[in-house]
């Protein structure tokens, strides 16, 4: 595995200039230099990860400019591994110790079983031969002492394999807990866009092979950016994880709540028509619109805020990008429209042929 350190060995004068390229770019994009934000574009500069790369030229293909929140989505999907990677290999650490102490432990027990075998046939087979009592209990005496030593040995092994156990059983806690944080927005506490990836694969190929249907939503915050200048971050980020309080309320079962990035979340209804799709995203959608955004440092009430959705049906021959294109296409259409309303995706069959240009 590459280290951190050679993923970024670079000349001193090539180094600097990307270092120049990345300041002037949080400069231009107003966002604070701080180390993470800066990572990101030195990254893209540097060009050391073409899939950050790609993903910001997509962000900028579709508006001006990258925000902060983009830098925190990147920063946590591409280069956020450093605790993970020091978590794992301490664990690992910590197993090859307690297997290699397990493995003492038996070689051990081995050992031990075996002299105190040997000790029993040898004192069994003098009982045989012996003619007084006093041979007899010096035999029996030698007995007890060896199984004493032998109680004696279990009570340290069995110690040793209940501190073992233990190192195990935190062990696993940590694993899993890393697992839970690998497929979670630190934001919103929602999956993150990684584990919505592996979901939305999973769903299509089921749909598939079953022949079930199932229907994407994709939702965005209306005038989320304007929102975000105005108040600043921490009240954009206080919008963000309303929403997603709202979406957990609201989205039950099976379904899965993601946050796809930036503003935008996607939610996946198993078993779900399309217009069953509906009335989940037309509840959302209320849900959402009552609420009122409060300034806890003042106190002071910052209005509502709505959000658009764009729903679709998976299509037997969807891919995944497919079935996300299409709902895509109707939250955009959504937006087009006024905002604050719900599009469902027509399938191919409902979608009037184009007129041939002449």
């Amino acid at each position: 595995m590459v280290s951190r350190l050679e993923f970024y060995r670079h000349d001193l004068d090539v180094a600097d200039s990307f270092a120049q390229k990345a300041f002037n770019r949080l400069r231009l994009d107003e966002i604070p230099p701080v180390p993470q934000n800066f990572e990101v574009w030195y990254v893209y500069y540097a060009n050391v990860n073409p899939k950050l790369r790609n993903d910001i030229n997509t962000i900028l293909l579709e508006q001006d400019k990258i925000t902060e929140n983009d830098c925190q989505d990147l920063y946590e999907k591409y280069l956020n591994h450093g605790h993970d990677r020091e978590t794992f290999e301490k664990a690992g650490d910590q197993i090859m110790s307690t297997l290699q102490d397990m493995a003492d432990l038996m070689s051990n027990v081995h050992g031990t079983t075996s002299d105190f075998t040997g000790t029993l046939q040898n004192t069994t087979s003098k009982l045989t031969d012996a003619s007084t009592p006093a041979d007899i209990m010096s035999l029996v005496k030698v007995i007890t002492n060896e199984t004493e030593k032998m109680i004696e040995h279990n009570k340290v092994l069995e110690g040793r394999l209940t501190h073992s156990s233990e190192i195990m059983g935190d062990l696993k806690k940590d694993m899993e807990r890393i697992r839970r944080e690998a497929v979670t927005d630190g934001l919103t506490g929602l999956a993150n866009r990684k584990a919505f990836d592996d979901q939305i694969g999973r769903s299509c190929r089921e749909a598939k092979r079953s022949k079930d249907i199932f229907s994407l939503i994709i939702i965005d915050i209306d005038h989320f950016k304007a929102f975000n200048d105005k108040y600043g971050h921490q009240i954009g980020d206080q919008v963000l994880r309303l929403v997603a309080l709202t979406l957990v309320d609201e989205v039950k079962g099976q379904d899965m709540a993601a946050r796809y990035g930036g503003e935008e979340f996607c939610i996946i209804l198993p078993s779900t028509t399309k217009d069953d799709a509906k009335h989940v995203a037309e509840n959302l959608r209320r849900a959402v619109e009552r609420k009122e955004v409060i300034n806890r440092s003042t106190g002071d009430n910052l209005g509502q805020i709505t959000i658009s959705l764009g729903v679709a049906e998976y299509l037997m021959e969807d891919t995944p990008e497919e079935l996300i294109r299409r709902a895509d296409r109707a939250l955009y259409k959504s937006k087009d429209d006024g905002r604050n309303r719900i599009t469902v995706a027509s399938v191919p069959t409902e979608i009037p042929a184009e007129k041939p240009v002449m």
